[in-house]
Parts: structure tokens; C-alpha cells; sequence
């Protein structure tokens, strides 16, 4: 049974998509039904609308409720958002970000907007914004937050507790702290649990991480955020060329940008291009670009395939039986090379496959290609030559082999190669992997149908 805060969501979500938002008389009762939803409510229902709707709901939250439901939505989201609301509440919104989350809508927003909401930034604010907008996109640093504040090595616990209490507002973490020595430069980390558990006369050296690992300010973030879930730490300390701390990457951060990373990557291998916000509330020519470039880009790249039917068609006419195996063929060099794809692809993300491990790659994955078109070759052979025929037979089961050795081998190579050009692994993946495998293993067929058959 529907509890009351639910029916309340239920109504405003009803009130919102008929677009029959109530008048003057009735405008204190819907917004005390906003007021009485929850904030993951108050979301579900802001990511399930279209902007235009959506900010009917924030005009009609208290600034609290709408700060807290607005940080958590994603940066895309946000900008459509903003321009939907078009009030001094954006300014609101802006400023209450982090400059990490602020940078990320910034570079979703128009340049004369992001300079619009710069320019109400108070003068610390767009210092410590402008400290991430200038490094590269793509890199920790975009990532990261500046707002670090790394303690000397000489001080002593009680001095650093101190510290750490004066300006724990300017600190996005005190569960990781940075250490550095008079020079500023990264020499040591160490934790609010380590300080609490010493002796205030002790010094700060005594009870640190001599060996700290950082990640490089203008190192890749994907890369960076990887490495960096795998050591399961709360936070790591960014440095710049000269080893001094510039900022830290804190964990949810860092599983955040993997969690795009790997929504990107899952888009692409389904042939378009990801929406960065929900469904629901993504207008609808916005999901008609992400997909209609992919669809243009496959639909030219399957002439290759039409062309290599052309160019056969008169072994076609002369054994009519090899069309009917087509779609098998080229369904299971398509697969195989997919398969290959993206356990490469995941593995080049883990760090578990290196752009110098192409060969070993190759040999590895001709072996599995040779094992998996042994299996299914045997059973094609068996199973053609039962019903057409051995000449038949013979075909399938050898271009099967043939098929799967080739398309293991490819469909693992594309995404190293894909690395070492500079492009996105998941680009080079499933689409294309399986327009290139149909056209290769229709010409593999029909040279094999030729030699064995006499065509």
C-alpha cells in the first residue's frame, strides 16, 4: 500500500506531465506537497521530467532542499536545467557546488553563461574554480578538488589539530591529510583517526605515511581514478611536476568519473553516443543525436559488405545453398569479435592489458579463436553435411574455424590500437568490429566455397 509521501509524489508527477501546474489559489497546496516528499523522491522526479516541468518543482523548493537535490543531479542535467529556470536561483545553485562539480557544468554551459555565473562568484570562489578550469580536460586535475590544505611535518599533534579545526570548512577531507616538508612538497599522508589516537606533544613526522602515493595533476583521470579504487584508499594527494600538493581526488569522486567512464564505454559498444543524464528527462532530438551518427557511419560501412555479395554473386547463382548459411557466418564472426573487444577493452581499463602486450594479445586470442571455431566448425560440418552434403560440410565447418580465429584476433587488436592512436577503445568496438568481421568472413567463405566446391 502506497504510503502518503508517495501519493503526493505520484499527484505532482501526474500535475506535472499533463503540464496543468495549479494557479495562485491553489499554489501553497502543491508547494506543500513538494515540501512533504523527500529529497530522493524530490529527484526521481526532477530526472524523470523534462527541464521545462522540472523547474516548476525547484521554484517551488525552499533553497535547502533545492541546492541539495540540484548537487546531486548530473552536470548535463544541471546545465539543461539552468537554462530552463532562468532565475537568481541558478547564481544560488552555482555557488553552492563544489569547483570540481562547478567546473563540470561549466563546461556543459555556453561560454556567455559560464562567464555570466563566474562573474557572481566571490573572489575565493572563482580562484579556487579557476585553479581546475586550467588544466587540461580529461586530466586529475579537472577532476580533483583544490580545496587541500596539506600540514608541515613539524608540527605537533595538538598543532595540527588545531589547524585542521580553523579550517576545516576550506578542507574537502580531513580523513586524508597530505604532509609536506618547508618546501611544500608532498612527503607524507596521514589520517584524523592517527591524530586523535596520539599524544598532543608528538610530532606530526612520527605518525605519518613516509611513502605516499600520489597521482600526477595532469595525469589521465580515468587511468588515475582506476588505480586508485583498486588500492580501496579514502583519498589521494594530486601533485604537480615539482611534487607539491595542488589538490586531492576523493574516493566518491573518483568512482563517479569510472561510473561515466563505463556508462560511455557501454553506449558506444551499443553504437551510440551516451546521453550523460536520464532517459526521461533527455529531450527527444538529444537522443536522436546520439544515435542517428552511429546509424550513418554503420549504414555506409555495410556497403562494404553489399559490395563483397556483388563481387560473388555469380558463386551465388552457381550454389544457391551457400546464401542460406550467410547469416550464421557473418552473426558468428560478429560475435566472436565483439566477445574479444570487450574483454580487451575492460582489461586495457583495469591496467591489466598494456598497449606493449599487443603480440602476446594476438597469440592469445588465436588460440581462443581456433578453440572456438574447432567447437563450433565440428558441429557445422557435422550438421552441414548431414543435410547438404559433404562438399558443403567441408565449407562450413573450415570457414567457421577460419572465422573465429580471425575474428578473435582482430576484434582483440582494434581496441590496443585504438589506445595507442589516442581514440577511445569503445569507438573502435562492437559496430565497427562487426562490419568489418561480416565483409573479412564473407570473402574467407567464399574463397574457401571456391576451392572446395570448384565454383
Amino acid at each position: 500500500m502506497e504510503t502518503d509521501v508517495q501519493q503526493s509524489v505520484r499527484e505532482l508527477e501526474r500535475l506535472l506531465r499533463k503540464g496543468k501546474v495549479p494557479g495562485s489559489d491553489s499554489a501553497e497546496e502543491l508547494a506543500k506537497l513538494v515540501q512533504e516528499a523527500s529529497i530522493p523522491d524530490i529527484i526521481s522526479v526532477v530526472e524523470r521530467n523534462t527541464p521545462v516541468r522540472a523547474a516548476v518543482v525547484f521554484r517551488l523548493l525552499d533553497r535547502a532542499r533545492a541546492v541539495e537535490v540540484f548537487t546531486a543531479l548530473d552536470a548535463r542535467h544541471q546545465a539543461d536545467l539552468i537554462g530552463a529556470l532562468h532565475s537568481k536561483k541558478t547564481l544560488d545553485f552555482f555557488d553552492s557546488l563544489d569547483p570540481d562539480d562547478r567546473v563540470a557544468l561549466l563546461d556543459e554551459l555556453p561560454a556567455e553563461v559560464a562567464r555570466h555565473l563566474m562573474q557572481h562568484l566571490s573572489d575565493t570562489e572563482r580562484d579556487v574554480t579557476g585553479i581546475v578550469l586550467g588544466y587540461p580536460k580529461g586530466s586529475v586535475g579537472r577532476t580533483m578538488s583544490p580545496e587541500v590544505r596539506p600540514l608541515q611535518q613539524d608540527l605537533t599533534i595538538g598543532e595540527a589539530l588545531s589547524e585542521i579545526r580553523q579550517h576545516e570548512a576550506e578542507m574537502e577531507t580531513v580523513y586524508a591529510l597530505p604532509v609536506v616538508d618547508e618546501t611544500e612538497k608532498l612527503v607524507g599522508i596521514t589520517s584524523l583517526r592517527r591524530l586523535i589516537g596520539a599524544q598532543d606533544s608528538e610530532l606530526l613526522r612520527g605518525i605519518m605515511d613516509d611513502e605516499p602515493i600520489s597521482a600526477q595533476v595532469v595525469a589521465d583521470a580515468e587511468d588515475t581514478a582506476r588505480r586508485f579504487i583498486a588500492l580501496g584508499y579514502i583519498a589521494l594527494p594530486v601533485v604537480d611536476d615539482t611534487n607539491r600538493v595542488v589538490g586531492i581526488l576523493t574516493f566518491d569522486d573518483a568512482q563517479e568519473l569510472l561510473e561515466s567512464a563505463d556508462s560511455e564505454d557501454q553506449a558506444r559498444h551499443g553504437g551510440h553516443e551516451p546521453l550523460q543524464q536520464p532517459y526521461l528527462s533527455t529531450p527527444l532530438l538529444k537522443v536522436v543525436r546520439s544515435r542517428i551518427v552511429w546509424l550513418l557511419v554503420l549504414a555506409v560501412s555495410a556497403i562494404l559488405t553489399v559490395q563483397v555479395l556483388d563481387a560473388f554473386e555469380d558463386k551465388l547463382e552457381a550454389a544457391v545453398v551457400l546464401s542460406l548459411f550467410i547469416p550464421l557466418l557473418t552473426g558468428t564472426g560478429g560475435n566472436t569479435g565483439n566477445q574479444a573487444a570487450t574483454t580487451i577493452t575492460r582489461a586495457l581499463a583495469l591496467g591489466d592489458v598494456h598497449r606493449r602486450d599487443i603480440l602476446q594479445v594476438m597469440w592469445r586470442e588465436l588460440r581462443v579463436g581456433l578453440t572456438l571455431g574447432a567447437v563450433l566448425g565440428s558441429l557445422g560440418f557435422g550438421l552441414a553435411t548431414f543435410v547438404y552434403g559433404l562438399g558443403v560440410g567441408t565449407v562450413i565447418g573450415t570457414t567457421l574455424l577460419a572465422i573465429c580465429a580471425m575474428s578473435a584476433t582482430v576484434g582483440a587488436v582494434m581496441p590496443i590500437v585504438a589506445k595507442t592512436i589516442g581514440a577511445d577503445p569503445a569507438v573502435f568496438s562492437n559496430p565497427f568490429i562487426s562490419t568489418f568481421c561480416d565483409a573479412t568472413g564473407l570473402i574467407i567463405y567464399f574463397i574457401i566455397a571456391t576451392q572446395v566446391l570448384g565454383l
